[in-house]
């Protein structure tokens, strides 16, 4: 290649492999090495199906592109690298100009696409439940109260039978309530303070916060790139959102145990347009992986909403106020979710670097 192509090949933002006569790989891009997790070393030569899993007969596509020397478009297929769940992308297949029996394999995945338009709708929904909050807060709390002291005021002087009936009362009144605070999270949440922070710093008061608490029967594992630079969040708000995935995952294990996994790397294929109209990288990721039943079909693409959970007893807002943390800091969420295996995988931006007015 000649530098100008390898700072194109460098810089596509998609898995991109260039494969021989016999199906072997010849050239990966960074893209492409972050998708597999291994390097061009270790893949140069190896067929590219003993690293690539495709729910699709690609064989005769690729032996037609060959023989036609035109480009061939698959949509809607499972990929896998064999260490990540499978993921729905698109392919595209193409002849080498120069030598036309190599093959250039481009994979689209679409969960970035879906990225966008869930925390679009999120961020729309969150947006709705703040105004409920409000109207909720106002309309139901008082009167709760005193509901509450009633039934206190009563107890006084009843049988331990009656006494009972008023206890449920005061229990359900003060469950009513403990809702109501967790709606009013979604208006009460300030602006984001932005500063540089270490995102594994956050990554473990959150791990030690919850060994103490919600998932003391479980282990948490740490798999971390300590190369990663600082990332541009609130680290308040994002220590929230770690203490509620991770609270999703241990409520989604099974009892007695489970490993939670907590992953960081670095993925350069990911850019936002944010809200100022710049064009960003989000290059640094966080993953949350447990090893429960997964998420219930009927719920897994609405799972960012108020109100839906996958829990008997959920409330359905620990996920949707992490949804508008992320979506308020200009970042990404996205879930992938099979049975034994559910990852939260989080998209954030690498910290400005200071000034020599800072």
């Amino acid at each position: 290649m000649t530098v100008q192509h390898d700072r194109i090949w460098s810089s596509l933002p998609i898995p991109a492999f260039i494969l021989d006569p016999q199906d072997r790989i010849d050239e990966i891009n960074p893209a492409a090495e972050t998708f597999v997790n291994a390097s061009i070393r270790a893949l140069q030569g190896v067929p590219v199906w003993d690293r690539l899993a495709v729910d699709a007969p690609l064989d005769e596509a690729f032996a037609r592109v060959r023989e036609n020397h035109s480009e061939l478009f698959i949509n809607d297929v499972d990929v896998s690298s064999g260490q990540r769940a499978p993921v729905l992308c698109n392919l595209q297949i193409a002849p080498l100009s120069d030598a036309p029996d190599k093959l250039l394999l481009l994979v689209s995945p679409r969960e970035i696409a879906g990225r966008l338009g869930r925390a679009h709708s999120s961020k729309t929904a969150a947006k709705s439940a703040i105004g409920m909050a409000e109207m909720l807060a106002h309309e139901i709390k008082n009167p709760l109260a005193g509901i509450t002291g009633a039934a206190q005021l009563l107890s006084m002087n009843l049988t331990p039978e009656d006494q009972e009936l008023t206890d449920l009362i005061v229990a359900e009144s003060r469950r009513i309530v403990k809702l109501l605070e967790q709606v009013e999270q979604f208006g009460n949440l300030r602006p984001p303070e932005r500063r540089p922070v270490n995102i594994h710093d956050l990554l473990d008061r959150a791990r030690k916060s919850a060994l103490v608490g919600f998932a003391a029967e479980m282990q948490i594992v740490e798999d971390y790139d300590p190369s990663l630079p600082p990332t541009w969040v609130d680290g308040d708000q994002f220590l929230q959102v770690f203490l509620n995935l991770l609270k999703n995952a241990a409520e989604a294990a099974e009892k007695g145990g489970g490993t939670i996994r907590l992953h960081t790397f670095y993925d350069q294929s990911l850019r936002l347009r944010a809200t100022d109209g710049s064009d960003r990288p989000l290059p640094l990721q966080v993953e949350i992986i447990d090893d429960g039943p997964g998420l219930p079909p009927e719920i897994a693409g609405d799972i960012f909403e108020p109100f839906v959970s996958g829990r008997e007893n959920g409330t359905g807002l620990g996920l949707a106020l992490v949804s508008k943390i992320i979506s308020d800091h200009d970042a990404w969420i996205a879930v992938d979710s099979v049975p034994g295996r559910t990852v939260f995988r989080i998209s954030l931006p690498v910290a400005p670097k200071p000034t020599e007015d800072d």
